[in-house]
């Protein structure tokens, strides 16, 4: 089997989840507009969800991330990363009809990782049913979060128990009306090394002391599962809920946003798909000045410019999976930086041409391309900023000359 194949069950779920998405999801997609209009609720919990749901489940197309076999399809990174790029191409539908969400999914992973058998049972197994939903509470507004060591939130221990203040902010999903849990990041210990000073904890979002301050919008649009800012006032966490040690969050926190940001790019190479398929249909169908916007050189160069970005953010994307896969998400880190850099931006960037060749339309409602726009460009910032993941990938290269150097 060579690079670019992948199984003969991942080619049938492809085809399952391609046939899924044009009889069900992008059908639905104008039922959760109304839907949602109707109840004038920005984090309404809409019916039509629910029947995707059931059908995803009922078809077999549930939790298709998870590589764990007893959970899930067991696919490997690589596998599930066409999967994911399907799924983009209707991001606020397909992701969660499938049981496949951010942040769901990392949480998940790490419940599975470093979980108790109480978490699992009382978290966990919904969690993998569906039936209820979680956040990460990791970015705070007072630090620049990008150093995860900056962390102020603090964790002190009281007996058999930790006391948590602090403030958090972009806790994504904690608005979701079927939110349940909270994985918190803060400081345990402030004199530890600077890497051991921070652990996890599982935290219930009712729990005595847990605020939801409010959601923040994102370029003027609210997300229907919220970006909530949380006030943290002497939450009393037992010590079982402390995820695999004191002194661990630094390394979950690792090791959950290597895959997450495998699935962030392919969704956003999917929404670059559909931004060009709208792109191009839209400019067949306009005449300017008698003649299709399809026949100015200049639209056309767009289209090229988009389908040759698309192809080399996918190949580069795709070896990242297939490099975690053979060889571990460590050695992959080059790779998996450098794709949280590349495939927002281009994706954004085919957003845009999409944009301008809808005319006004673009920028409303009425097509999916702004929203598109407000959520690649947030993708940016997500999981560490652009800057970050730079940074790390220069100092890797300067390596090979410094080690080099030294001999």
């Amino acid at each position: 089997m060579s690079m670019f194949e992948i199984s003969d069950r991942a080619k049938q779920l492809q085809e399952e989840l391609l046939g899924f998405m044009d009889e069900r999801v992008y059908p639905a997609e104008a039922v959760y507009a109304e839907q949602m209009r109707e109840s004038g609720d920005p984090h309404f919990h809409p019916p039509v969800l629910e029947e995707l749901k059931a059908e995803a489940q009922r078809r077999g197309l549930w939790n298709l991330f998870h590589p764990h076999a007893q959970w899930g399809p067991g696919l490997t990174n690589f596998e599930y990363a066409h999967l994911a790029e399907i799924m983009g191409r209707s991001p606020h539908l397909a992701p969660e009809a499938t049981n496949c969400s951010a942040p769901d999914t990392g949480n998940m992973e790490v419940l599975t990782l470093f979980g108790t058998a109480e978490h699992q049972e009382r978290y966990l197994k919904p969690l993998l049913e569906g039936t209820i939903r979680s956040a990460f509470a990791m970015t705070e507004p007072a630090v620049a979060s990008s150093d995860a060591t900056n962390i102020q939130l603090s964790m002190e221990r009281d007996g058999d128990e930790y006391v948590l203040n602090g403030r958090k902010w972009f806790a994504s999903n904690a608005l979701h009306k079927n939110c349940k849990v909270l994985i918190v990041m803060g400081k345990t210990d402030p004199l530890a090394d600077s890497h051991r000073q921070q652990s996890m904890m599982v935290v219930p979002i009712d729990a005595p002391g847990v605020t939801l301050v409010r959601g923040l919008s994102v370029f003027g649009y609210y997300d229907r599962e919220g970006h909530a800012e949380i006030l943290f006032e002497n939450v009393r966490v037992p010590e079982a809920d402390v995820l695999s040690g004191v002194g661990e969050g630094f390394a979950i926190s690792q090791a959950r946003l290597g895959p997450g940001r495998i699935h962030h790019c392919m969704r956003a190479i999917g929404m670059a798909e559909r931004a060009l398929e709208l792109l191009c249909r839209r400019a067949l169908a306009r005449e300017t000045f008698g003649a299709a916007l399809a026949e100015r050189a200049n639209i056309q160069d767009w289209i090229a410019e988009s389908r040759i970005d698309i192809e080399k953010t996918r190949l580069l994307t795709l070896k990242a999976a297939w490099m975690m896969d053979e060889v571990g998400n460590r050695a992959a880190r080059t790779e998996i930086a450098a794709i949280k850099v590349d495939a927002p931006s281009m994706a954004l960037r085919v957003v845009d041409r999409a944009i301008q060749v809808h005319g006004g339309g673009g920028v409303t409602d009425d097509f999916p391309l702004a929203e598109f726009w407000a959520h690649l460009r947030t993708l940016r910032l997500a999981d560490g900023p652009d800057e970050v993941h730079k940074r790390s990938i220069a100092r890797q290269e300067l390596r090979k000359y410094t080690s080099a150097r030294s001999h």
